[in-house]
């Protein structure tokens, strides 16, 4: 299944931002999905990650500003962004198939292309 991030764009701190993910095929197949992100110069950090039953982790930044849905029925995951900030700032990537070492995962082995977020201060 391959994966299609959109939604990106720039807005100001405290803004919001919805990101989608398309899946070109079932979603039903894939156990966990997530949202993962990469600032300049920084390592690759899960944002958010949900599986086909629901259950939910979200890394530790995001401290309630975030929310990850999943609508396996339409093949589509959504990450609703609230009060941004400026160390939010990178590509936004929808992924799919957890990497082992259980739950939470550390990070997915499949991801489409991503998005740019942008908030500036």
């Amino acid at each position: 299944v391959q994966l299609q991030a959109s939604g990106g764009g720039s807005v100001q701190a405290g803004g919001s931002l919805r990101l989608s993910c398309t899946a070109s095929g079932s979603v039903n197949i894939i156990n966990a999905m997530g949202w993962q992100r990469q600032g300049s110069g920084k390592k690759r950090e899960v944002v958010a990650a949900i599986t086909k039953e629901g259950r939910i982790n979200y890394g530790d930044f995001v401290k309630g500003r975030f929310t990850i849905t999943r609508d396996n029925a339409k093949n589509m995951m959504y990450l609703q962004m609230n009060s941004l900030q400026p160390e939010d700032t990178g590509v936004y990537y929808c992924a799919e198939e957890a990497l082992p070492g259980g739950w939470p995962p550390r990070g997915f082995k499949y991801w489409g292309q991503g998005t740019q977020v942008t908030v500036s201060s």
